[in-house]
């Protein structure tokens, strides 16, 4: 085989997703993703400042557990120690000292995804046939397993041959992997979930590396990414897209590391959760000569300029970034939308499986977005 195709798809979890990112979450989804991420936060604190106590029962207020250690959208998991005294009074309050005063955290409540979401995403896997795919927003390296060697049965296509994952820094589940088909073998993994910077920890999720050795002979290492997300947070994202710089700095001295190694052949795919012409991004694109498979004069965009639901240019957050080696070996690429939803209202409509009659039906939000490499150019 000469021929390799490169995929990236962000399937939204396959099996199970919490309540709050659900298609049908209300209004109260930002604050809840917040205040859940703020308070996972702030546990970590060996002491807990009178301050910090009083932001600790803000968010388990946005979250209803002040009252009670589950609600709709979230539970509060207490191990060991006691963290929450609830008062006859109707008043609660935090008598944990810090973290070493008791082991607990806060999780979002999960539903399942319906079969016919399930059955979309592996044909979405199934008609963009790519040999090398970076999964985003996959659940467990078990369950990543389980729909390959079940669902790609179930609509007609075969199993990928080789599935990895490594657990990320998302206590939600969220992680991301790499499936491999057709002689296309991973002779190398490493993480990258314990980097550090001067600010801590850099990635939400993990920037995993894997190195793959291809039918046609030449090694290609994956970066496969899930930047932090937007929309959490203070209007404007200030907090989310500091995250997102930090990340793009160290992914970019990444692939400046492996290139100094003397790997020729580099594609970053992913989530990163942002537009190319962001100052969030600006590290990946300007300190490594990376080039996006979308600017291929072949590309096919299906419709739209966008990777997100039905947004155009600013939508376009779901890549495929290239060495230049490895670009001058593309033949083109595309973005394929067949299992996202689109609206009744929906202009410059694009085409969707016939079985989607219905949001909660659709694959994932994103589209897949695919690179052809010619390994004989």
């Amino acid at each position: 085989m000469s021929t390799t195709r490169i995929g990236s798809f962000n399937v939204e979890n396959m099996f199970e997703r919490p309540k709050v990112m659900g298609r049908n979450a209300t209004r109260h989804a930002a604050p809840i993703l917040a205040a859940h991420a703020r308070f996972n936060e702030l546990i970590a604190a060996e002491t807990y400042l009178p301050e910090v106590k009083e932001e600790l029962k803000e968010h388990l207020a946005t979250l209803e557990l002040l009252r009670s250690d589950r609600s709709k959208y979230a539970i509060l998991r207490r191990i060991r120690g006691r963290f929450l005294a609830r008062h006859r009074t109707g008043e609660t309050s935090v008598v944990a000292s810090g973290r070493e005063s008791w082991v607990g955290w806060v999780e979002l409540t999960t539903e399942p995804i319906s079969e016919l979401a399930t059955r979309h995403t592996a044909q979405v896997m199934r008609d963009v046939g790519a040999h090398v795919l970076g999964v985003v927003e996959a659940e467990s390296r078990e369950l990543l397993h389980m729909f390959s060697t079940s669902m790609l049965k179930h609509v007609g296509w075969t199993p990928y041959e080789e599935v990895h994952l490594i657990d990320g820094n998302d206590e939600r589940g969220i992680n991301v992997g790499l499936l491999t088909r057709d002689e296309h073998q991973v002779i190398t993994i490493r993480t990258h979930v314990y980097a550090k910077d001067s600010s801590g920890v850099i990635f939400s999720r993990d920037c995993a590396e894997y190195h793959v050795r291809t039918p046609a002979g030449p090694e290609v290492v994956l970066l496969v990414n899930h930047l932090k997300s937007k929309g959490y947070g203070a209007p404007g994202d200030p907090i989310g897209a500091r995250r997102r710089f930090r990340q793009s700095v160290r992914i970019a001295r990444i692939v400046n590391r492996l290139r100094d190694e003397g790997h020729e052949y580099i594609a970053v795919v992913g989530d990163l959760n942002d537009t190319a012409d962001s100052e969030a991004l600006r590290p990946l694109f300007q300190r490594t000569g990376l080039r996006d498979i979308s600017e291929h004069e072949n590309f096919d965009w299906d419709h739209r300029m966008g990777t997100y639901r039905g947004v155009n240019e600013k939508g376009k957050i779901d890549y495929v970034l290239l060495t230049p080696e490895l670009f001058a070996k593309a033949t083109g690429g595309g973005i394929f939308r067949k299992g996202v939803w689109r609206g009744p209202r929906t202009k410059n409509r694009w085409d969707v499986y016939e079985t989607m009659t219905n949001e909660v039906h659709a694959a994932s939000d994103h589209a897949a977005i695919y690179a052809d490499i010619d390994w004989t150019l």
